[in-house]
Formats: C-alpha cells, structure tokens, sequence
C-alpha cells in the first residue's frame, strides 16, 4: 500500500490554515490533533483518512485557491493573531471570503506590499531561499549616502556572521540629510534593509515595499487589498518557478 502521508505542517500549509514556520508554532503549542490525539513535529498525517483539527476545529482542505495583495500600513505586525492585543494584519483582512495567511512578513514599522494566500504549495514556491524572486522596497535613509556605502548594499555586507546576497541599488532622490533609495533583493532575511543600513551608518526613516517580481503595489491605497488577477499569479509562479495548476 502506498504511503500518503505528508508532515502536518505541510497538510496545514496546503490548507490554507497557516504558513509551515507557523504551523510549526501551532503543533509546538500543542493545538493540533490528529485523530483526537495531539501530534508533534515530525509527526505524519494521510490526508485522505485523518481527521486533523486545530483548537478543536476540523481542517478543510480548501477546493480554490485565494491570491490577494495588501497596503500594509505602519504600525500592524505582520500575524492573523496576537496574544499582545497589538495591530494585527488580520484586521484589514477581516472581509476577504476566504482563510488566507501572509506570504512572508513586513516588521510592524515598514509598510506596503504583502500578499496572502491560502495556497500552500504557492506561498512555499515564494518564499524558498532558493528561488531568489526579487523584492523591490522604497526606503528612505539619513542622513546622506555614499558611493562606498552603495557599494557595500550592491556587493553585500557582513550581518550575524553571514553576508547578504548581492542586492541592486539605485538613487531616487537626494536632499539634504535626506536619501530615497531602490532596492531589490533576492533573498529573504529578516529586518535585512534596517540590519544592513544600520551595519554601514544609516538610519532607516522610511520602508516600503512597492514589488514581488514583477507585481507591482501601484496606486492600491493604504490599508486596502484587493484580489491579484490570473496573469498576476500566473507571472510570480513562473518567477518562483512552478507552473501553475488546473483547477
């Protein structure tokens, strides 16, 4: 008999109940049962004969696939909940008729796009380090920048003991005590931007993300979202490189 059985947090993933690192988080927690039993990491489930719930709610596996972008604000952490009582991305969500999950994150003081989906396999395909699908961000920093200090962006710098990935770098505007900068990247550290700019002397005053590959944030207001288009999906799977499925 063949063995169907997949890593829970992959089942939850593909569900569209959280991303893995916070399925991960759940079973930790012990709010995952499979069969009525409470599982750890590791541990298998088959999802054509398992009843797997979280917090006592069973587990659906989702029929269609739900891909929307959000103008994440400053201020919101980028979770469906908190403990904390603080700003959740969830809340600007709370109408979207499915249960999507955040691809990726923005720390709570940088702003624009991040999408959500309940596409396991999808969100998985974006953010794997080996993929490098670039991220563009608008960031302003003070007081002023220079060649030597574009250039340790550009080639990379030195941060907990790992250099970043070569990034591309370009000047948008330059004022006094004042530089608006783009940066792409192609690699998913966390805080990278703020960790980089504060290891060569730069303060970070504002961070916005405007892209994923060739997504564009465009003129979406600030706390809306809006669903992506087929063609929008289509091009960030081929940039993650999977092909698409039919339904």
């Amino acid at each position: 008999m063949a063995d169907n059985k997949i890593r829970v947090q992959k089942f939850l993933s593909e569900c569209g109940v959280a991303s893995r690192r916070k399925s991960e988080e759940l079973i930790s927690q012990g709010k995952v049962r499979v069969n009525g039993a409470v599982v750890f990491l590791g541990d298998r489930v088959d999802p054509k004969r398992d009843t797997v719930t979280v917090n006592g709610k069973k587990v659906i596996k989702s029929k269609d696939h739900t891909y929307i972008m959000l103008n994440k604000p400053r201020g919101f952490i980028t979770t469906m909940s908190d403990e904390m009582d603080r700003k959740c991305v969830a809340q600007l969500i709370s109408d979207v008729p499915a249960r999507v999950y955040p691809i990726g994150r923005l720390d709570r003081e940088s702003e624009g796009m991040l999408l959500f989906t309940n596409d396991g396999e999808f969100a998985n395909a974006l953010t794997h380090p080996s993929k490098h699908v670039p991220k563009t961000y608008r960031v302003t920093v003070r007081p002023s920048i220079t060649e030597d200090q574009l250039t340790a962006i550009t080639q990379g710098i030195i941060i907990e003991d790992r250099k970043t990935a070569p990034a591309e770098v370009r000047v948008i505007s330059k004022e006094e005590n004042r530089v608006v900068l783009e940066i792409v990247l192609y690699e998913g550290r966390n805080r990278e931007i703020r960790k980089m700019c504060e290891e060569i002397g730069l303060e970070v005053a504002r961070l916005k993300r405007t892209a994923v590959g060739s997504i564009k944030l465009g003129m979406l207001k600030q706390g809306a979202w809006r669903n992506l288009s087929e063609e929008e999906v289509r091009k960030l799977m081929i940039a993650a490189g999977m092909e698409r499925k039919k339904k």
